[in-house]
């Protein structure tokens, strides 16, 4: 069984829809990390094989049996890619927070290398955070295979890092729909992405969550305009290069589009698995008020229908945030990389509550609050943490100057380093 963490040789490919990377992964590695929502491999380590579980199975398994004979033929291969989107929960659909266990590119200095650097895929551990957007029958038809040393076939991969799962819906669909026939209405049901184009009031949170992302990216009024990636990046690389030349810091797509999608939706996966079990007029997302009860702070707004009025939520509290926070702020501040965006959006959903209770999400309003957070210095040492701790840092100092949270509430070997670097001593 493979040991982890797992480092390969990574290619970088640049394309009009971001970066993604091309590596070489055992079947067997990726029968312990990929998932699709229709179809999982399980591990059994007693019987070194895998067993595959998922909804559709028996739908799947004439075809995955054929392709398992095909593999153990001594003329077998799979010379297309696997397309991966890593860092996503199965159950949530949300990126995952915790640092150690995010796929992620390594680099180091290459003078031989076009770019002066070669790259490494690092996957972690076994969990299962790779979502399948192209090629589970390929994948999946390994349990089939009645050779084991055909596990250690390598297979050729796509991964975009941190895609959103809109964006996972979307490349399917276009994959599907122009290199091979498939109907409308599976893309629609397996993906829940329509390729014509759907009304907002079906919007599942998520896919309304790309749609604003988008509109803060393209407007040139709104302190997101030109700084929003598609596909996920480090500071590594050149487009961010690039940026940081113009002093111009950029954030991924995906941490934006769940920060907005969190105002509304405490599952979004939850909410468009909801949607997709109604047909026609029926899919409108006042079904949503008939599940389980959601505590986010503007749900009654999405439900609603009232996407301005979220716009404005959002973009207000960002254009105080620039004018307080990210104007103060150096490149090299971490209020302005992924960590710090994630507090913020943290922040966003507790004040969007007191806000909402007030009739009251105005720009007035949020530098009101956060006239406080002002004062705090990003750039100290104590918030030079990407990890997911580090967002717990700035979430929690934030907090404490804005007074939602109390300095009682810190464990006691940690109240002086807090509020030091929240200025309060």
């Amino acid at each position: 069984m493979p040991t982890y963490p797992i480092k390969v040789p990574a290619l970088r490919v640049k394309q009009p829809i971001g970066v993604f990377y091309v590596v070489s992964l055992p079947a067997r590695v990726l029968l312990d990390t990929a998932y699709s929502d229709r179809l999982r491999a399980t591990r059994d380590d007693d019987k070194k094989t895998y067993v595959l579980e998922g909804s559709q199975r028996e739908l799947h398994e004439p075809r995955l049996k054929d392709i398992g004979a095909y593999i153990d033929t001594e003329e077998s291969a799979f010379p297309n890619s696997i397309i991966l989107a890593p860092n996503f929960d199965e159950n949530t659909g949300f990126l995952i927070e915790e640092e150690s266990d995010r796929w992620i590119i390594a680099t180091k200095n290459d003078p031989d290398s076009p770019d002066g650097e070669t790259h490494f895929l690092v996957v972690p551990s076994e969990k299962k955070l790779a979502p399948i957007i192209d090629g589970q029958h390929r994948l999946f038809g390994f349990n089939f295979a009645e050779r084991p040393d055909r596990l250690d076939t390598e297979l050729v991969c796509s991964v975009f890092l941190d895609l959103p799962k809109p964006y996972q819906a979307f490349l399917f669909a276009t994959i599907n729909s122009t290199q091979k026939p498939v109907p409308k209405s599976l893309t629609y049901d397996l993906f829940g992405y329509n390729i014509d184009k759907e009304p907002p009031e079906s919007w599942s949170p998520d896919k309304l969550a790309v749609f604003l992302a988008r509109k803060l990216n393209a407007e040139k009024d709104s302190p997101l305009h030109d700084r929003i990636l598609v596909a996920a990046e480090n500071d590594f690389m050149p487009s961010r290069s690039e940026a940081k030349r113009e002093g111009r810091w950029m954030i991924s797509m995906a941490t934006v589009v769940e920060g907005i999608a969190r105002l509304v939706s405490q599952n979004p996966k939850r909410d468009s698995t909801t949607l997709l079990k109604c047909k026609g007029s029926a899919r409108r997302r006042s079904v949503l008020t008939e599940g389980p009860g959601d505590n986010a702070p503007l749900r009654s707004v999405y439900l609603d229908g009232n996407d301005i009025v979220l716009l404005a939520t959002v973009k207000n509290f960002l254009c105080v945030v620039e004018e307080m926070i990210w104007s103060q702020a150096s490149l090299n501040s971490f209020i302005v990389k992924t960590v710090g965006l994630q507090a913020l959006f943290d922040l966003l959903r507790k004040l969007a509550a007191e806000g909402f209770a007030a009739k009251d999400l105005s720009e007035k309003f949020f530098a009101a609050r956060l006239k406080e957070a002002a004062l705090i210095n990003f750039s100290g040492a104590f918030f030079q943490n990407a990890s997911g701790s580090g967002r717990q840092r700035i979430r929690t100092c934030l907090e404490l100057r804005l007074g939602l949270k109390d300095s009682s509430e810190l464990k006691p070997d940690d109240r002086d380093d807090y509020l030091s670097a929240c200025g309060m001593i």
